[in-house]
């Protein structure tokens, strides 16, 4: 096992105590090469580890999602299992829709917010008071095809965090938003969902894919067994953390095609497996997008697709809440980028 320059200072008796939970680590969805020096062990990963949990991350989330597929269309499961997305286009009734928009561009709460390069993320939790005041919201969260989609995609029954989310573009001098180039979010599948409440145009920086990525190809799994050698040591703190990125020129060597980009209408609802390749688009000027989006990764070892405790009714509207809680009591130690933001509606700049 080699260090990593986090670790290869901490005193030996450390390591030793630290060893049995880094060990433990290896069967949940970590996948920091950083933070643990087992999972950025270039001699481990060398004699497979990262690519093992790869493949057996893989292997159980096919299981889980063959007991999921019967709540899904024939046509709905061919094009995920196929592209790694779908993209369906007038998902709400029209009248719904106008309802579940008015609603949310009239909500006002205080909302967390990042900063990463030139753009804002605003992100408003979907917890109790939130669904009282936008009654039509229920609509949405209680439909049966966006439902058994996102359980799908996720590889889980279980509720999905819902945000409101408001990407604000162009609104800090600084490096370009890291969240444009081509990555995948983890070593194993996951689901992320936008529900676009307005048209997306093609200079707005529309979600990006690469189809067919979320397979694990024997290309696909030799290029995670070379990054995992050296992602610890580069240069991309992102990619040290997990979250591998990928230029568009090496796709072709993976037998994958070009990036396709989701300019869309308003009321298009896209789920994605989120191993696959993807990024935000570039936007060319100054932009504000408000959407609902969703996100569902649970421990990719853990065989049971349901009984999450997270999920019970009374329990999920508080997740998001209790999790930026628990993120405000450590911050000290541990950093944390998600900061109130006052008291504001979605669209405000």
């Amino acid at each position: 096992m080699q260090p990593s320059r986090k670790n290869k200072n901490m005193p030996r008796l450390a390591k030793l105590i630290l060893l049995p939970w880094w060990t433990v680590q290896l069967a949940t969805g970590a996948k920091s090469f950083l933070d643990n020096p087992l999972i950025g062990s270039s001699r481990l990963n060398a004699l497979g580890l990262h690519v093992g949990r790869v493949r057996l991350a893989q292997w159980m989330t096919a299981r889980r999602r063959s007991r999921l597929a019967a709540d899904l269309s024939p046509a709905d499961r061919h094009a995920f299992d196929r592209d790694g997305f779908i993209e369906i286009r007038d998902f709400l009734p029209p009248e719904q829709f106008a309802a579940l928009r008015e609603q949310i561009a009239a909500y006002q709460a205080v909302p967390r917010e990042m900063v990463q390069g030139h753009t804002i993320t605003r992100r408003y939790a979907l917890d109790g008071a939130a669904r009282r005041a936008m009654p039509a919201m229920a609509r949405f969260l209680d439909h049966p095809r966006w439902r058994a989609l996102a359980r799908y995609a996720a590889g889980f029954n279980v509720e999905p965090l819902i945000y409101i989310q408001t990407i604000l573009t162009h609104r800090r001098d600084g490096a370009p938003d890291p969240q444009t180039q081509l990555h995948a979010d983890t070593f194993h599948p996951a689901m992320k969902a936008w529900l676009f409440l307005e048209d997306v145009p093609a200079e707005g920086g529309p979600f990006t894919y690469v189809p067919g990525s979320h397979r694990l190809t024997p290309a696909r799994a030799a290029w995670e067994k070379q990054r995992s050698l050296t992602a610890r040591d580069g240069d991309c703190r992102l990619s040290a953390r997990g979250s591998l990125r990928i230029d568009e020129a090496e796709l072709a060597g993976l037998g994958l095609p070009p990036p396709r980009q989701f300019p869309v209408p308003a009321n298009t609802l896209v789920i994605a497996d989120t191993f696959g390749f993807h990024a935000r688009g570039e936007a060319a000027q100054r932009s504000t997008r408000v959407e609902l989006w969703a996100y569902g990764r649970r421990n990719p070892f853990r065989p049971l697709v349901g009984l999450d405790i997270w999920s019970l009714p009374g329990i999920t509207e508080r997740r998001i809440n209790l999790r930026w809680g628990l993120r405000d009591a450590v911050a000290r130690w541990i950093g944390h980028p998600w900061r109130p933001a006052g008291m504001k509606r979605p669209a405000d700049d």
